[in-house]
């Protein structure tokens, strides 16, 4: 437009004229959807009265007169004004760039990254202070999904070496706040960095968190051998094969109460776990036998254990105590959700309604109310006869682990008979 219109241009004429022109520039038109559609409609015209709804443009002026004034005397180029002075278009000379991988590459070396910005900064406040930075062609300023300012932007230079020359400025202020300036592709790559980074720290701390856990668990099971000391009495004999645990039940009853037995039917030895102190035991059943304690009159080495094979041997029946519960847990599926019957499997019986209800039947009028029954009756036929599937099902309560100590155990002075055993002859878990 007119040859020397950058010196007739007044502050006013040059922010409408960067205004429109960012409009209708490469960094904005491409992603403006309205503005997109708008120039579709006659072959690229804008009207003037479309274009004063834009805010920021309505916010300098909604003039038509002032506008055009700005327009002409700009040298870029990028605008045309139609005959009619009603309308303003993208010069057909200067088209959008084609948007490929090649051309972002491009804008991603003239991009840089700055932070360091209040975050009540206004967008021309940020353009007055990059006015002598270089020659800038677009600020996007980065938000939260909140849509507030971050305090960091993203700047395009008009070439790479603009860009550079920035990056290399020293000691860039915006007032007293100092500035991080870094290419994008930089900004990029240290963010990548800090991800790594911070990831590989949530898995330390994971980790650590896991290793802090796992050592309290095994100082409570310290704590908890600890408190059992002395309670851990080892036998060893040619003992006979078909000798049991219900022997040594016997052989202790009423000497001892035993918490658990760790000894397999054929074996030449095992341990004995009591309440309380073992050696107590086992003299009040020594003394019980004249001091010639025998299994079915098999000659028997006793031990009491102590140190760390004590503390070892604590820590294998406390695991068999948990195995043996995850053992019961696991057969009482087939009550509750194991294999189930014909019905369950797939069978002839599946889809089809089975009456699950019983009939009511009132012997006087005296008994129910006729109405109520009636209504009562109704319900309950209605749930029995539904669909396995929909019927309410009732879960059993899932059995808690339980502490060694937590073990309840009669007297081995009550009959083998009556005791309630385990797979390996103690009391009932």
């Amino acid at each position: 437009m007119a040859e020397n219109g950058a010196q007739q241009m007044s502050l006013l004429e040059k922010k409408i004229d960067d205004q429109i022109e960012y409009y209708f520039g490469d960094h904005n038109l491409p992603r403006d959807k309205f503005l997109k559609e708008q120039i579709q409609l006659d072959d690229g015209w804008v009207p003037l009265e479309t274009m004063i709804k834009f805010n920021r443009l309505s916010c300098l002026t909604t003039d038509f007169k002032v506008i055009l004034e700005a327009l002409s005397k700009s040298q870029s180029g990028l605008l045309e004004i139609s005959e009619d002075k009603t309308k303003i278009r993208r010069s057909p000379s200067k088209p959008l760039p084609e948007i490929n991988d090649q051309y972002k590459d491009v804008i991603k070396h003239r991009s840089v990254y700055v932070k360091g910005f209040p975050t009540d900064i206004t967008l021309d406040e940020l353009k007055e202070w990059f006015n002598d930075k270089g020659n800038v062609e677009n600020i996007q300023m980065r938000r939260t999904l909140q849509r507030q300012f971050k305090g960091s932007v993203f700047v395009v230079f008009d070439t790479d070496v603009s860009a550079k020359k920035f990056v290399a400025q020293k000691d860039l202020k915006y007032k007293d706040a100092e500035m991080i300036v870094l290419l994008k592709e930089d900004y990029f790559t240290k963010k990548n960095e800090d991800r790594k980074h911070h990831r590989a720290e949530v898995k330390a701390k994971a980790k650590h968190e896991k290793e802090e856990k796992q050592k309290q668990a095994e100082d409570e099971e310290m704590k908890s051998l600890d408190e059992q000391t002395g309670c851990l009495l080892k036998f060893s004999g040619e003992l006979e094969d078909q000798t049991s645990r219900e022997d040594l039940q016997e052989l202790f009853s009423g000497h001892g109460m035993i918490k658990w037995i760790d000894f397999t039917r054929g074996a030449k030895e095992g341990t004995i776990l009591f309440k309380s102190n073992a050696k107590e035991a086992l003299d009040k059943a020594k003394a019980a036998h004249g001091d010639n304690l025998q299994i079915k009159k098999k000659d028997v080495t006793w031990e009491l254990l102590e140190g760390d094979d004590e503390k070892e041997t604590l820590k294998k029946i406390i695991e068999d105590q948990q195995q043996s519960l995850n053992r019961k847990r696991g057969r009482g599926g087939r009550k509750f959700g194991g294999r189930g019957g014909r019905r369950e499997r797939g069978g002839r019986d599946q889809g089809k309604l089975q009456y699950q209800g019983k009939k009511t039947t009132f012997e006087s009028e005296d008994e129910c109310d006729p109405e109520t029954a009636s209504a009562e009756k109704k319900v309950k036929d209605e749930e029995a006869e539904a669909p396995l599937s929909q019927q309410p099902k009732t879960e059993p309560a899932s059995p808690k682990k339980r502490a060694l100590d937590d073990v309840k155990a009669e007297e081995v002075g009550e009959p083998a008979s009556k005791q309630l055993k385990t797979e390996n002859g103690s009391e009932k878990l």
